[in-house]
C-alpha cells in the first residue's frame, strides 16, 4: 500500500510541475529559450524546448509562438521542439510588401540549414499548415513527418466558409483602424494559396491531415487533400473549431503524438 501511495504521490508531483511550468513560461517571449537567427534577410526568431528528434511548430496567421502554449510543454517531453515566429508575426522581421506561403516556407526551410538540422517533424496550424505543405513539397528532404490542422490549398469558397472569406474581404476594404501588416496578412489569405492536387500528390512524407468538424475549412475540402497525398492519414475531430489545437489541447496532443511515434 505505501509504495502505491509513493507512486501516486510521485504522478502528481510530476503533473504539478508540469502544468507550473506551462502557466509560468512565457512562450513566445521566453529569453531562456528565444534566439534570432538571420535568414532570407530577415531577423527570424524562435525558441527551442526539449531535446531529441527535433519538432517544428508553425502557428497560424497573426499568431505567434504563444498560439502553441498548450503544446510545447507537452511535445517538449519527447522532442527538441523549436517554435518559430512567421515573418512579419510575433518577434520575427520582414515586409508587409513582400508575403507569402513560399516564402515562409523558404524562411522555415533555410532556419533548418542554419541549425544543421538535415530533416524535422513539422507540425503546422492554419497558415502553419500550408507553410508545412509548401515544406513538404519544395523542400522535401527537410520534412520527416507532417501533421497539419486547418490548412486549405486554394483560397476561394470549395475551401473556405462564405463566411470566413467575406469577412477577410470586408477588413481590408476598410483598413481605416488597421495595420498594414494586419493588412498584408489577411490580404495573403485572400489570394492564397494555390497548390494543385495533382502538387500534392508528389509529397512521399508521411502526412496527418487534420482539421475540427466545424473548423473555417471545410470538411469535403479537408478531406480532398487527404485523400491527394500518397502517405496521408485524416483525423476530423469532433465538436472542434478551426482551433481545435487550444480548444482540445490533450487530444489534438495525443492524436499528433500517435501519428509521430508510428
Amino acid at each position: 500500500m505505501k509504495r502505491v501511495f509513493n507512486i501516486l504521490v510521485g504522478l502528481i508531483i510530476f503533473a504539478t510541475t508540469i502544468f507550473a511550468q506551462s502557466c509560468t513560461v512565457n512562450y513566445g517571449n521566453n529569453l531562456k529559450a528565444g534566439h534570432y537567427a538571420l535568414v532570407n534577410g530577415i531577423q527570424l526568431y524562435y525558441e527551442v524546448y526539449g531535446s531529441g528528434e527535433p519538432l517544428v511548430l508553425l502557428h497560424g496567421n497573426g499568431g505567434s509562438i504563444n498560439s502553441f502554449s498548450n503544446q510545447i510543454p507537452y511535445f517538449a517531453k519527447y522532442y527538441q521542439v523549436i517554435a518559430i515566429d512567421s515573418r512579419l508575426q510575433g518577434k520575427s522581421g520582414g515586409s508587409p510588401d513582400s508575403i507569402s506561403y513560399e516564402l515562409m516556407a523558404s524562411d522555415f526551410c533555410a532556419l533548418l540549414d542554419y541549425l544543421h538540422i538535415p530533416s524535422a517533424n513539422v507540425l503546422g496550424w492554419s497558415d502553419g499548415g500550408i507553410d508545412g505543405i509548401m515544406m513538404a513539397m519544395h523542400c522535401p528532404d527537410k520534412v520527416k513527418k507532417l501533421a497539419v490542422s486547418g490548412a486549405n490549398t486554394v483560397p476561394d469558397t470549395t475551401a473556405i466558409t462564405n463566411a470566413d472569406l467575406l469577412g477577410m474581404k470586408n477588413f481590408v476594404a476598410h483598413p481605416e483602424s488597421a495595420s498594414k501588416v494586419a493588412i498584408a496578412l489577411t490580404q495573403m489569405m485572400i489570394d492564397q494559396p494555390n497548390i494543385l492536387y495533382s502538387d500534392l500528390g508528389k509529397i512521399q512524407c508521411p502526412v496527418l491531415v487534420m482539421a475540427g468538424d466545424h473548423d473555417m475549412i471545410k470538411t469535403e475540402h479537408t478531406i480532398k487533400i487527404y485523400q491527394s497525398i500518397p502517405s496521408a492519414s485524416l483525423c476530423i475531430f469532433p465538436d472542434s473549431n478551426h482551433g481545435v489545437c487550444q480548444q482540445h489541447p490533450d487530444l489534438f496532443n495525443a492524436t499528433v503524438q500517435s501519428f509521430l511515434s508510428k
